[in-house]
């Protein structure tokens, strides 16, 4: 009978573990659990029929569940609910599985009590390997494999190993449960081989299975003649190492280069000269060394970017830690290379910013909350969205208006249509009215031969969002109305009347009300845009939302600066529960993103420590005008601006791109600013 499986985490790993046990005959997949519903696990499960879960909590029992999240706290809970009835493979494991399955790393490590030889990358050996179950049947059967002994994989699955080589030695080892190295066996096609053979025994002492890696006798002297004081495992892991199209490096306890392989110098451009027995820092152009990081921190990392070798190579690093009965022995690192794909991403980011206003990209699901405030939002939100009625987003600043009209636009039947988005107070007044209605040749002066559409054409049968709304001039506001009202437009211009089919999505932090009462907001128009109110509350009145909403911004924000942050600890939650947000969620996501960045490279828990401007009540901070406290207003501001650029500049270690990240200017203007402040400084000396 099949077993039962259980995938929890959607992303990455969960999807290479789904297709590989999807292929297998060993094994079901019955449930794939990701609170990301368009993650590509969940999409891949669709696909092949299995069923989906926002939580793991709603799925089916399962045999075996592997984490594939990464996350500590869900392994935790995913062993405390099941116990000892189901298998649950911890975050950690299912990672090295599917690094040993996606990147073809002929990596064999045995860690005792916990995992035996896993998995072999088997395709990629020179070595021939075979995998049997405790019946002696045949599980896995490499390509070198194949070629040595004359069968080809699909014939040889699922049968004893007697029937494919008759002189094979693995039920032997399956009885005894003994290792045996280096055991010459003669082949029926006449090939003499070298064979190690092991058991596989599972954590309880139970047997699981034997493998056997087998080279012809030569190759095995030509490792004799390389290798005098290492233990036979070993032998036949470096070996694989070599033959690897993967850059690998190894380091010792020490940090101290231990072997590098051909790949490896190819990439990076260093000898073994340059890097064995030298500090793991020393193929580093940019970034820290990951190899320290494991070795200080005893887990695994991946996904890292950084630069290596004298040409400074873009690389993303997977680096795993080696312990032996327990004991650190050092850290094994596979690297990419990224250049290409760092261009091609740079090219990709580009084309996004071109074709931004054209397309939604969030939807109902990547809107947070449990509150009773946001729920209620989201519930109205739905159902404006299955109808061509105007919708009205209400709100502060910071609370996720564009969230929601870029989810009503994905819900709604025009969701295969363009999404143009407007920030009404971001364009200046004389613009707005051709951005929004476009104009005809010779409108105005430097008008294009031919004319231009304006922002409701391009939305034609789609979705439009007006955000700012309270800030339209009276004009502006009349000719909205009537685009409302006649669904129609008039370019600037002209005098034809161009029918339109669009659905509008507005949205303010003014309150409308009180400015119809002073003059400054149609009546009419206000009625016509409030078909379908809805309002967002501040982050103040969901103070229940924000441990979640800020697990979901650190996951965005260690996609950006490249980090691996787990989580907030349960003091910091508090202290941010206990803030009052006038920023909202953009200042939650500002506060995330500098603790982040200032903290210490081990530091896995956003703590108290990392948030110094919330350990009390957030005050307004004062410009301490000391010597100008005589001169002009502007004089008082450039001397607080400077001082706090010196101040981030000391806190940055003098790295001014760092330093413009934090204070939110480009470098460009970072460079300006200081200028004026040393002028205005010298001044007054």
């Amino acid at each position: 009978m099949k077993r039962k499986v259980m995938i929890v985490g959607a992303g990455v790993g969960g999807t290479a573990i789904l297709r590989l046990i999807h292929r297998s005959n060993v094994a079901e997949v019955i449930a794939v659990v990701d609170i990301n519903v368009n993650a590509e696990g969940i999409q891949l499960a669709k696909d092949i029929g299995v069923a989906t879960y926002v939580h793991w909590s709603n799925a089916p029992q399962a045999d075996i569940v592997f984490d594939a999240t990464g996350n500590r706290y869900v392994y935790e809970e995913l062993v405390q609910r099941y116990g000892e009835e189901t298998f649950v493979v911890s975050g950690a494991m299912s990672d090295i599985i599917v690094r040993l399955l996606t990147e073809k790393n002929e990596l064999i490590r045995r860690l005792e009590e916990q995992t035996h030889q896993r998995d072999l990358i088997f395709n990629s050996a020179h070595d021939g390997m075979i995998v049997v179950d405790p019946k002696g049947k045949i599980l896995l059967f490499n390509h070198s494999a194949e070629k040595m002994i004359g069968y080809n994989k699909a014939d040889v699955i699922g049968k004893y190993i007697l029937e494919i080589v008759p002189k094979s030695q693995l039920p032997r080892v399956l009885e005894t449960k003994q290792i045996e190295v280096h055991q010459e066996v003669e082949l029926e096609n006449g090939k003499r081989i070298i064979s190690t053979r092991i058991p596989i025994i599972g954590e309880r002492g139970e047997l699981q299975g034997a493998f056997s890696v087998f080279t012809d006798i030569t190759e095995i002297v030509n490792l004799a003649e390389e290798v005098t004081d290492l233990k036979e495992v070993h032998t036949l892991l470096q070996a694989i190492i070599q033959s690897s199209e993967e850059a690998i490096s190894v380091v010792d306890e020490q940090g101290r280069g231990l072997l590098i392989n051909p790949a490896y110098t190819r990439m990076t451009g260093l000898s073994q000269e340059e890097v064995i027995g030298k500090p793991a820092t020393a193929d580093i152009a940019e970034g820290e060394s990951m190899h320290m990081r494991v070795l200080k921190t005893r887990r695994p990392v991946r996904g890292i970017q950084m630069k290596v070798g004298p040409k400074k190579r873009d690389v993303v690093v997977n680096v795993a830690p080696v312990i032996v009965d327990g004991v650190l022995k050092g850290s094994v690192g596979v690297i990419r290379d990224v250049s290409e794909i760092q261009k091609l991403t740079n090219e990709l980011s580009r084309a996004r910013q071109i074709i931004r206003t054209l397309e939604a990209k969030y939807s109902f699901e990547d809107i947070i909350g449990v509150s009773e405030g946001i729920t209620s939002a989201i519930e109205q939100a739905k159902m404006g969205a299955d109808t061509p009625a105007t919708v009205l987003l209400r709100g502060e600043s910071g609370t996720g208006k564009e969230l929601f009209a870029h989810a009503i636009h994905n819900e709604s039947s025009r969701k295969y249509n363009k999404f143009i988005r407007v920030n009404c107070a971001s364009i200046s007044e004389s613009l707005l009215e051709s951005e929004l209605f476009g104009y005809e040749e010779g409108a105005f002066s430097g008008a294009k031969r031919g004319g231009k559409r304006g922002f409701f054409e391009e939305a034609n049968n789609g979705s439009i969002f007006l955000d700012e709304i309270g800030e339209l001039s009276a004009g502006t506001q009349a000719k909205l109305l009537r685009v409302l009202q006649e669904k129609e437009i008039v370019r600037v211009g002209g005098t034809k009347a161009i029918p339109i089919n669009v659905r509008v999505i507005a949205a303010t932090n003014v309150n409308l009300e009180k400015a119809i009462a002073e003059g400054r907001f149609r009546e009419d128009l206000y009625y016509r845009l409030n078909k379908i109110p809805i309002y967002i509350p501040p982050l103040r009145e969901r103070k229940e939302d924000i441990e979640s909403i800020a697990t979901r911004l650190i996951q965005k924000i260690n996609q950006d600066y490249g980090r691996n942050v787990e989580g907030l600890t349960g003091d910091a939650i508090r202290v941010l529960q206990n803030h009052e947000w006038p920023g909202n969620v953009r200042e939650l996501e500002n506060i995330l993103g500098r603790a982040i960045i200032f903290m210490a490279s081990g530091d896995l828990y956003i703590d108290v420590l990392h948030l110094p401007t919330l350990g009390k009540s957030s005050p307004v901070p004062r410009v301490h005008v000391g010597s100008v406290s005589e001169g002009s207003l502007e004089d008082m501001v450039v001397q607080f601006e400077g001082e706090r650029i010196v101040e981030c500049l000391e806190r940055c270690g003098g790295n001014k791109t760092q330093t413009a990240k934090m204070l939110g200017i480009s470098v460009r203007n970072l460079y300006y600013k200081l200028e004026k402040y040393n002028r205005a400084k010298n001044s007054m000396q």
